[in-house]
Parts: C-alpha cells; structure tokens; sequence
C-alpha cells in the first residue's frame, strides 16, 4: 500500500508541474509522515548530506565543465572534417560521419546533451547542404548522440555507480563493447538506407585535390581528440589515476585543445563554468531527492517486499526483462532518462538481483533504456536539441528517430541473449 500510495503521490506531483528533484524529496516526507514514526526532518537532512557528500560523485561536475569546454570549442567541426575522407567509399558516405563524431566526442565528454548539440551544430547543416536526406540525418544525429551516455566516460554511468554502490571503472568497462556495436549497428543501417548518398561534392570531403585532406593528415587532426579520450580512459584503466584525477585530465586536456584551436577565451571560459554550475545543480537536486526517497523505500521495506514477491511469482527473468522493458519506454516517454533511473533504481535493483542479473550487466541495460528515453516524445531531450538545430517540428524529428529506437530495442535483446557482452571485459581486466 505504501508503495503504491507513493507512486501515485509522486506522478500526481509531476503531472502538476514539481521539479523531479522536490517532487522525490515530498513524496519520501509524505511517506514517512504517513507510515512510519521517525523525524522527516532528521531523515531528510541526514541522507541528503551523506549521499551528495560520496566521493564517488566528485568526478561527475569535473566531467560536465570538460563537455561543457569542448562544446564551445572547435572539436566537432575538426572532427567533421577529419572523419569525411575515411567515410565518402562507404555506402551512406558521410552520414557516418554523425555516427562517429558522436562516438568519438562521447568517448571525450560522456554527455548525450553535449554531444548531440555540439556534432549537430556542425553536421547538420553541412549534411543538408551537400544533398544527403533529411530524414536519415536527422534520425541518425538523433541516435548517435545519446552515445554519450553508454560510452565511457558517461555521466549516467556514474551516477548509477553511486546510487547502486558499484564500481564505475568497471561499468565504464561494461558499457565500451555495447556502447561499440550499437554505434557500429547505428552505421549499418545508415549504409542500407543511405547507399543512395550524394557523391563528394568537395575535394575536401574526397580526401583529395586542392583544399582536401588527405587521409595521413586527417588522421593528424584526429591525433588531439584521440589524445584526450586516451589520457581520460587509459590513465584511469592503467590504475594510474583514480575516476577523480582522471576527470582533472579531462578538464585539463579540454582547455587545452581549446587554447590550441583559439576558443579559449575569458568568456568563453566564465560561460563554461556557468553551464557546468547550472548542470551540476539540477543533478544535485534529483540526486537529493533520490537519496532521500531510496532511504525511505528501505525504512518502509519496500525494496524487500518487491524481492520478495517476485520470489513468490516465479516468474522467469526474461519476462521480468520485458516488463520492465515496459515500464522503462513509459517512463521515458513522460520523464527523462536521469529521473527514470533515481525514481525506479530502489525498487528495479532488488527486483532484477533476486532473479539473478549481474549489477554491472543491469547497468548497462538501464543505460540503454535511458538513451531510448531521449528519442522517445514527448519529453525526448535528444528530439529537443535536434528540433532547436534545424526548426523541424517535433514530429518529423521523432519519426526520423524512430529507426534508432529499434536498433537500441534489438540492442535490448542481444544483451539478454548474451549479458557476457557487458560483463566480459570487466571480468578479464
């Protein structure tokens, strides 16, 4: 009944407007008021405390301000430009070059926001205008950027480290082969459905002639991006740095790629950080809310006696998947992807122990959910800034995105089918 009684509180909050992270945090003292005879007051300031104050959150606003560096620099035109002579033989040509942009500033910012704003703000336009069409590269723009989410280093990833106590340089282990086949499915189907792509209209898109790169010197221009993700990625797996340290040498290494291709500036800087701060703070105030609510499931029992009824159902884990497959699109469609993981994570997490899924694996699988959320209308963030990019309405933007959500539905499947895809390499590292 409690568990119940707080749901339909904290939807009935939501549909009125409450921010996530003050709806979690009065339906939790509404709970407690209601069903148990502690102090809410105490509860809420002492859980609110230690949970912001974990350690294992302090890379989170390290990683946002090193987005946030990149994202008002000039990476993602250098990446354009660089990747176009490797992809104009392939079959879609540059269309991939939206899936790889994405992977490859996923792999340097871990923000799915950051991502698709700052490839699109350069792809989009330079897709359009070469002839490519409209519906695969806003679709593809769409899928590719919630990459920033799976792989590593993903700010989703984190936080799910934090609330489910699990390591998070194995869940970045965890989310790098998925988070590799789904951009490599992403691409296969860009080559099915864009083998009709416009030739090279540029030497420079050919990788040849006057004005073109060449492909040795388009690697070069790769080389500073590939430097970043490999100081970021392998400081940290080398066990030569810490989530923390590793994060300082994002950021350092952000300012300076930014300093190298002349966007640093005083202002350019001073807005970084105010976008880091503002971020930073609505993700302290979900993560509060989700701190204090999860404390409250586990006073009330509710996360045992979830275990415990799925016990008594017998229900095999498959359907336990699916259902929550289910309630993950639903969600997603009214919510988005970081309200759906710290709403449902004290409740889901026992669920999916008790039939024997492994955390990491289940992390992944979340992750995965989440990035569907972003394409999913109404509240898909991800349709949003690609909507506020090219003006197209809603609509057109989330029927290009549909494709994607498929291939992220298949990727679904193969991971039940073989959960050793997220698992595996943690296991051997």
């Amino acid at each position: 009944m409690a568990g119940l009684w707080g749901l339909l509180a904290l939807f009935a909050l939501l549909a009125a407007g409450l921010w996530v992270g003050l709806a979690l945090i009065a339906t939790g003292l509404g709970a407690l008021a209601l069903f148990k005879s502690v102090p809410p007051v105490t509860v809420l300031a002492f859980n609110i405390w230690t949970g912001l104050a974990d350690a294992g959150l302090a890379p989170l606003p390290l990683f946002i301000l090193m987005g946030e560096l990149l994202f008002r620099g000039r990476v993602a035109e250098r990446l354009f430009y660089a990747l176009g002579p490797f992809t104009t033989w392939v079959p879609g040509r540059l269309l991939h070059v939206n899936v790889l942009s994405c992977a490859l500033f996923a792999a340097a910012c871990g923000s799915s926001a950051a991502t698709t704003a700052t490839v699109g703000r350069i792809t989009v336009r330079e897709l359009l205008d070469r002839g490519y069409d409209r519906r695969l590269v806003l679709g593809s723009l769409c899928g590719a950027g919630t990459l920033g989410f799976l792989i590593p280093p993903s700010i989703v990833l984190i936080l799910y480290g934090v609330l489910a106590e699990v390591s998070i340089v194995d869940l970045f282990l965890a989310g790098m082969v998925p988070g590799a086949l789904l951009a490599l499915a992403f691409m296969a189907y860009l080559a099915v459905a864009g083998r009709r792509a416009p030739p090279p209209t540029t030497d420079r898109d050919a990788g040849h002639g006057p004005g073109g790169l060449t492909r040795g010197r388009a690697l070069l221009d790769l080389l500073p991006v590939a430097a970043l993700i490999a100081a970021v990625l392998g400081s940290l797996y080398a066990g030569l740095a810490t989530p923390s340290e590793s994060a300082v040498i994002g950021v350092a290494g952000a300012a300076v790629l930014a300093a190298l291709d002349g966007s640093l500036s005083r202002a350019m800087l001073a807005e970084a950080l105010r976008g880091a701060v503002r971020t930073v703070a609505m993700l302290g105030l979900i993560l509060a809310g989700a701190f204090f609510l999860s404390r409250v499931a586990a006073y009330l029992g509710l996360p045992q006696a979830a275990a415990a009824t799925l016990a008594g159902l017998d229900l095999p884990p498959t359907v336990l998947i699916a259902a929550l497959v289910v309630l993950f699109i639903g969600l997603g469609m009214v919510l988005d992807g970081l309200s759906v993981i710290v709403m449902t994570l004290p409740f889901t997490a026992p669920l999916v122990a008790a039939a024997g899924f492994d955390a990491l694996w289940f992390g992944v699988f979340l992750v995965i959910m989440v990035e569907m959320a972003q394409i999913t209308p109404p509240v898909g963030f991800n349709l949003y800034v690609v909507q506020s990019l090219t003006g197209e309405p809603l609509s057109r933007v989330a029927w290009a995105s549909l494709p994607f959500f498929a291939i992220m539905a298949a990727m679904i499947v193969v991971l039940v089918l073989v959960p050793a895809l997220a698992t595996a390499l943690p296991a051997a590292l």
